[in-house]
């Protein structure tokens, strides 16, 4: 059946509107400028006039009389003369029909971009900005971090593009952010997996890229497609892409390494790595506390440095050639890493140093003057004694829990216990079948709650070295640290009636949660999210700390150690730390810092951990405090 002219009329109309409000305000204004032509049409060929002014207007004059009553009615109220007065009635209602009708239009336009304003999906236009992907607990730590590394740049922005409202993205940011500096944080929402939606956060013009996993409990596929959708984007550009990301499983990182093969692509295995720290942090108490005051910015940090005075100098006489800042290691021209290395190892003229500093314009020569080692308070190094087997216990499980068993099996000596006590099923057959075989531990494992005090008790607690308790990672983490508070109050009362107090070591999920563990006066918190969150944080600003960091943490090579000050300098009397960083070089050992048991439970003084010192200032060490070494493991 054919259309008749009404349906053509109409059809056409409908495609009008469908075009936006653009189309409607033209459409507003030919029907206006109709009206006008019109009503001056009118009058000029009728010689409508007025009654107090009878000459006739011209088409250019009738007009504007129209366009004047078009906008404003008003206008009319002082109109004379019949034939006038009734085009100008005409005019004005029309006026009336098309200003109610652009006012609509207007409003209706201003509410559509409100609402895609609210909804964040316009681009960015940044460049040089850091790009985060995705949202989880970790952010509030990363934007934090980000605000003081940035806090004497001129303009820094940080972009988030996370599948969340933009509002409540910024409100919550608003609450748990301290602004600091001009950085600005923009918000935008969008699936980072998405190619399209990834354009929306500029990520080819950003100077770095943080992929932050999920909250759920296959969090590496998704890190791997968001790295899949930045390096295979049909806009990339040829320059490498600067990604830092976490991967669960080990098994992931070859899948993420092919992905980015052509990229800058930083990723933290976060299972092995918060494993090995608990381990280590429960038979070294104010570990956790060292590696934080490493790796945030709100205190000393690692640099880089050349230094052309150091050439033909080996290691050992670099590190007492700086008064605020403590030499780690240097970086050869290659490139490669060597983190504490022999004290002979020379230095040469493209090598760079790299060290502990409070910024990188702080790494400067020392005054030769304040170089002075008193050599009477240094102790021989002595015969080591030999390591007793060990007692250690292990309070919940989680994922990390077989790799921490794991290492804790590389650091005991032979002869040692290790018992688990958790509300698990399985647990020796779950370490059985990820062929984890104990050499110097035998395994215990125990069936039951551990925030029940009567299992604690017939656990014998007071005989156990170390106390280690994790967290339950199948719960919110609000209900795990709960949980984790309970159990770690029992276990204050019992050491409380210890003679020979057991250390003990916990994992806490949320960080504003460690205010409430302190009253426990538990002796060290692993806060893994968090300590995590910082290292991505400085790999992110630095990706030259990336082989530090692993280097670190690498069982094989060489580690942070809290030894006796007693072994190396003597107690009870002022000792500079020059003479505390001979001590430790004499023994092949890089000092960076000490811990004072006095202050081990405030928090105000960092738990009585100082990194990079000044090494001309002097302290009255006790037998119960400790240096802070890099060492061989």
């Amino acid at each position: 059946m054919k259309p008749t002219l009404r349906q053509r009329l109409r059809y056409q109309f409908d495609n009008l509107m469908s075009r936006g409000t653009p189309a409607m305000i033209g459409m507003l204004f030919i029907m206006s400028l109709a009206i006008v032509s019109i009503a001056a049409i009118i009058i000029s060929i009728f010689n409508f006039t007025q009654l107090n002014d009878p000459t006739p207007l011209p088409f250019g004059e009738a007009a504007w009389e129209s366009l004047m009553r078009t906008l404003d009615p008003g206008t009319m109220g002082a109109d004379t003369g019949n034939g006038f007065r009734i085009v100008m009635l005409f005019v004005t209602l029309g006026g009336i029909f098309i200003v109610s009708a652009l006012i609509g239009v207007l409003n209706n336009a201003i509410q559509g971009q409100m609402e895609r304003l609210r909804k964040g999906r316009s681009r960015v236009l940044e460049s040089g900005h850091t790009l985060v992907l995705g949202w989880s607990s970790q952010i509030f730590t990363i934007l934090n971090e980000l605000m003081i590394a940035n806090e004497n740049q001129k303009k820094a922005r940080i972009v988030v593009l996370a599948k969340r409202d933009k509002v409540e993205m910024e409100e919550e940011i608003w609450e748990r952010v301290q602004r600091r500096g001009k950085t600005r944080i923009i918000c935008r929402n969008g699936d980072p997996i998405d190619p399209n939606d990834l354009e929306i956060a500029s990520p080819h013009t950003a100077k770095s890229i943080i992929v932050l996993p999920p909250e759920n409990n296959n969090p590496d596929t998704e890190v791997i497609k968001t790295v899949l959708a930045i390096t295979n984007n049909p806009h990339r550009h040829a320059e490498k892409y600067h990604i830092v990301t976490q991967i669960r499983f080990s098994k992931n990182i070859p899948v993420l390494n092919m992905v980015g093969e052509d990229d800058h692509v930083q990723a933290v295995l976060t299972r092995d790595l918060i494993a090995r720290i608990v381990a280590q942090t429960s038979r070294q108490s104010g570990l956790s506390v060292v590696y934080t005051e490493l790796m945030n910015f709100n205190g000393d940090e690692i640099y880089f440095h050349n230094e052309p005075a150091l050439s033909g100098k080996t290691y050992g006489e670099a590190l007492l050639m700086y008064e605020d800042s403590c030499v780690m290691g240097i970086r050869k021209n290659d490139g490669m890493i060597l983190i504490s290395p022999s004290m002979d190892t020379p230095i040469e003229t493209d090598d760079d140093i790299f060290a502990l500093s409070a910024d990188d314009d702080t790494i400067r020569l020392a005054n030769r003057g304040l170089i002075q080692i008193n050599e009477a308070l240094i102790r021989s190094s002595g015969k080591p004694s030999k390591p007793k087997p060990e007692k250690c216990l292990i309070l919940g499980w989680n994922r990390s829990g077989p790799v921490i068993v794991r290492e804790m099996d590389n650091y005991v000596p032979k002869g040692s216990l290790m018992t688990i006590a958790a509300d698990s099923y399985g647990i020796d057959k779950q370490l059985e079948s990820k062929g984890i075989r104990l050499k110097n531990q035998k395994l215990l494992v125990v069936e039951g709650e551990t925030t029940d005090r009567n299992l604690l008790n017939s656990l014998g607690v007071k005989d156990y070295d170390h106390v280690i308790v994790l967290a339950n990672s199948q719960l919110p983490p609000q209900e795990a640290d709960a949980q984790t508070l309970v159990t770690l109050l029992h276990l204050r009362d019992i050491a409380e009636e210890d003679e020979t107090p057991f250390s003990i070591v916990s994992e806490m999920l949320d960080l504003r949660n460690r205010e409430l563990a302190e009253a426990t006066q538990v002796d060290d918190f692993i806060v893994s999210e968090h300590l995590i969150s910082l290292m991505m944080t400085q790999l992110s600003e630095d990706p030259d700390l990336y082989n530090i960091f692993m280097g670190l943490f690498d069982p094989e090579g060489t580690e942070i150690y809290l030894k006796p000050v007693g072994d190396y300098v003597a107690t009870g009397k002022p000792v500079n730390f020059y003479t505390m960083v001979e001590a430790a070089r004499r023994r092949g050992e890089t000092a960076i810092g000490y811990r004072l048991v006095a202050e081990s439970k405030n928090a105000g003084r960092s738990y009585g951990v100082y990194t990079n010192p000044k090494k001309s200032h002097e302290v009255t060490f006790t037998l119960e405090d400790k240096v802070i070494v890099i060492a061989e493991s």
